[in-house]
Formats: structure tokens, sequence, C-alpha cells
């Protein structure tokens, strides 16, 4: 009974040291400006204001890069999804040469630096001609979180016997058939799982989108909250407001999706 207590206060202080940060962020973006950043901070504003989020909200370009993101993040978690279930039952299902060491290195992509690739980013791009694209973010976007899809799905796809498919074979169904009525239904909180990690890798990427994109009618949501930093200083209050509704997209997305994604993150953890 008192390791129990122990590991549940263990918990709590752990959740509330995590959680402190979002707190912060939040009663900041509610403070009238000038009273942000103090040296006495106050845990519970006792003077609120909506002010900072009219700010936030009315400052230009939000809506515009709220759709470059909303597009990008989109489309290139979509396009990794597709192409990461393929390629995560060819390597669980199928036998072929240089499987081991193409699993590997879908392993060792992942470890990969975001910084590593700047460069050579940039220089592929600027050579097809898709720089000041969001083209490029998608391609970008895309080849950073493909490793992921493929190699998380292929620990789904492992994990649902292939005795099934067999069996829906057996039954008069084709491959892709079994794979369409069988195992891909099986593979939803999976599937909804990896599209959550990799639309927050995507969604909250600034390095690629700060080098790639130079036009402000086409930045994304992180480029546009740098934006409340100036020579003048920076607003703290609307930076504060501004992250809060940065946040609000990927909370709804996981809202919705929290009971299969922690169903699909169980999965992946029994199953390798």
């Amino acid at each position: 009974m008192l390791k129990k207590s122990a590991a549940n206060v263990a918990g709590l202080v752990l959740a509330l040291f995590f959680l402190f940060p979002t707190y912060w962020m939040i009663t900041s973006a509610l403070k009238p400006k000038g009273s942000t950043i103090t040296s006495d901070y106050d845990l519970v504003p006792f003077s609120v204001t909506m002010s900072n989020f009219v700010t936030a909200w009315t400052k230009p370009g939000f809506l515009s890069s709220l759709g470059n993101s909303l597009m990008v993040t989109l489309t290139a978690v979509l396009a990794s999804i597709i192409v990461g279930i393929t390629a995560a039952v060819a390597m669980s299902r199928f036998s072929f040469r240089g499987r081991k060491s193409f699993v590997l290195l879908m392993l060792v992509a992942q470890m990969a630096p975001f910084e590593a690739l700047l460069i050579p980013m940039f220089l592929m791009m600027r050579d097809l001609q898709l720089y000041e694209h969001l083209t490029s973010l998608v391609l970008v976007y895309f080849a950073v979180t493909l490793p992921f899809c493929a190699w998380t799905l292929r620990g789904f796809v492992n994990g649902i016997p292939i005795e099934l498919e067999e069996a829906a074979m057996v039954d008069g169904c084709g491959r892709w058939g079994a794979f369409q009525k069988v195992t891909l239904p099986l593979l939803g909180p999976g599937l909804v799982a990896t599209s959550v990690f990799a639309f927050i890798t995507a969604w909250n990427e600034f390095l690629f989108a700060k080098v790639l994109i130079r036009s402000q009618d086409r930045e994304t949501l992180p480029v546009w909250l740098s934006g409340f930093q100036t020579a003048f200083g920076t607003d703290w209050g609307g930076a504060m407001a501004a992250s809060v509704l940065f946040t609000v997209p990927a909370l709804v997305f996981f809202l919705i999706v929290q009971r299969k994604m922690v169903a699909g993150v169980t999965a992946g953890a029994v199953k390798g």
C-alpha cells in the first residue's frame, strides 16, 4: 500500500512538472501587457484579459499561415501513411534480399538529425526549382516522417497473424482483398497512433520552414509565431496567446483519437 501511494505521488509530481509550462503559457496569455514577465510571478492571475488573443488573431498572416501549415502537414502525413503502410507490409510479409538491411536503414534514417539534412535539402530544392514553394516543405516533411511511419507500422503488421490473411485468400480474396478486408481494419489503432506522432513532428517543424520559405504569404505557423520577436523587443503576451492558438489544432486532433491512439501505442509496444 505504501509503495502504491508513493508511486501515485511520484506520478502526480511528474505530471505537474510537465504540465506547468502549458499552465504558464495559458496564464501568461491571459495577463495584461506589462505583467507577463515580472520578478514576482503569480501562479493564479488576478487580472485577466483577452487582448493578447485579439492581438494574436488579428496579427497579419495568421489565417494564411494556419492554412499553409494545415495543407503542408496533412498532405505530408497522408503521403507518409500511405507509403509507410505499403513499406511496412512489404517488410513484414515478404521475403526479399536485403530485407534486414532495409529495416535497419529505416531505423538509421530516424536517427539522422534535422540539422544534418538542412544543407542537402536546401540544395536539392533549389536545383528542383522548388525553393519558395510549399511543395518543398511537403517533400521534406514526407521524407522526415516516412521512416518513422514505416518502422512503427511494421510493428503493428507483425502483430497481426498472417493466418488471418491466408484464411481470407482461401475464401476467395486476393492478396489485395485480404489486406483491404482483414489487415487494414485491424491496423486502425496503429494508423491513428502513427499519424498523430507524424502530425506533431511536421506541425512543429520550424527550421526547414524558415530556410525554404521566405515569402510572408507562404510561411507556416511556427515561422509566423517567431514574428512576435522584433528589434524593439518581444510581445510575450501576444506570443503566449499565439502559442495557445498554435496548439489548438493538434490538441483537438489528439482528443478526438485519444482512445485509439493509446490502444495503438500499447499494441505497438507489445508486438515488434
